[in-house]
């Protein structure tokens, strides 16, 4: 593939709709040059195709049919055909024997910034006539004024790309992470509704209806506790109010009882008093199961080790009172700290083996 070839593709113009600047373009060519026809056109391998057409009733036509082609490797020079039956180059010339009969052709080339021809920017009339070197000055006018046109549509058609990737990509992120961001709208009177939920909502609680809840004018969390449920709403109110971020851990319904999640959020003020708090939910029910789980072992390792531990300090404290501390004596003290010893070593086994297992199996479930 050429370089001129690789620098039309990338403007992706060829087969795209007619654009009023460029057509308005031609229109003009055509009264300054007092031509019944003008034409904007683009050539690739196989065709030349006009992206504006004025006065031809086809979208384009062969490329050895084209007198375009004879400016593709001269950038800076305009094309003029003074009587096309007297220019041995065309004078078998389909568009020259029959429709549309060209007989005068003028044509500036689109020239891009690494020096390629596009095509030409051309004016034609069915009758011989003369072109002067001002007339050419005007036509490439017109030409490279239709050129930054082409050029910033391929800019804007850039950026709309990389924009539309952007979001595509950015919408494949938040709606596959476990993860419910949001946008809540708080008016200046308190009033609040949901003008984004992603759909990481439904990961964290498959019963919500996003549609329902994101069209609530109301905002009744009923899928929330309802002790939780004002809580909730006032930590919202407030963080719009007071300009502060914002956190809270409630409770979910779910088919089997509750779930724990919990919400954060930093709020953006308008100047007509309005909020929008962005922020995301998340479940951690994990995570309070697993510091409930902690805080019960450690509670139970209290009170059951309290047993053992009492008896060692009950002995030391006899071993410490014993004036005349005998043979056996000690020996009777020793045996005894042996059974305490040995029956702490079976509770702290014990107590092992059962949470162990149980905050293993915690941190499976959850993913820890």
């Amino acid at each position: 593939m050429t370089d001129r070839i690789k620098d039309v593709n990338s403007f992706q113009i060829l087969d795209t709709p007619a654009e009023t600047l460029l057509d308005e373009i031609t229109e003009l060519a055509s009264i300054i040059f007092k031509t019944p026809i003008s034409l904007i056109t683009i050539l690739d391998t196989k065709r030349q195709w006009f992206k504006s057409n004025k006065g031809i009733s086809v979208c384009e036509t062969k490329i050895e049919d084209s007198f375009c082609q004879h400016s593709l490797d001269k950038p800076n020079e305009v094309l003029v055909v003074k009587d096309a039956l007297k220019d041995e180059r065309f004078t078998n010339n389909n568009l020259v024997i029959n429709e549309p009969k060209i007989r005068f052709y003028a044509g500036a080339p689109l020239v891009t910034k690494d020096n390629n021809v596009l095509g030409n920017l051309c004016v034609i009339d069915r009758k011989p006539r003369d072109f002067s070197s001002d007339d050419e000055k005007v036509l490439q006018i017109l030409a490279r004024k239709a050129m930054e046109i082409i050029e910033t549509n391929r800019i804007f058609s850039k950026m709309n790309t990389t924009h539309r990737l952007n979001v595509e990509r950015l919408v494949n992120i938040t709606e596959n992470i476990p993860v419910g961001l949001f946008e809540l709208e708080v008016s200046s009177t308190g009033k609040m509704r949901f003008t984004f939920l992603s759909k990481g909502m439904t990961k964290i609680n498959p019963n919500l209806n996003l549609d329902k809840w994101i069209n609530d004018e109301d905002l009744d969390f009923d899928h929330v506790h309802p002790d939780d449920v004002q809580q909730l709403k006032d930590v919202f109110q407030n963080a719009a109010k007071r300009k502060e971020s914002l956190k809270y851990e409630y409770r979910v319904k779910t088919d089997t009882g509750y779930n724990w999640h919990a919400m954060c959020g930093q709020p953006q003020i308008m100047k007509n008093g309005k909020a929008f708090i962005y922020g995301a939910f998340s479940d951690i029910t994990a995570k309070v199961e697993y510091q409930k789980a902690l805080e019960q072992i450690l509670f139970d390792i209290s009170h059951v080790m309290r047993k053992p531990v009492t008896k060692i300090m009950g002995l030391t404290d006899l071993i410490e009172a014993e004036e005349d501390l005998s043979y056996e004596k000690l020996k009777e003290f020793t045996s005894q700290l042996k059974i305490v010893t040995k029956e702490l070593e079976e509770y702290t086994r014990k107590l092992n083996d059962v949470y162990y297992e149980k905050t293993q199996k915690i941190i499976s479930q959850n993913n820890i």
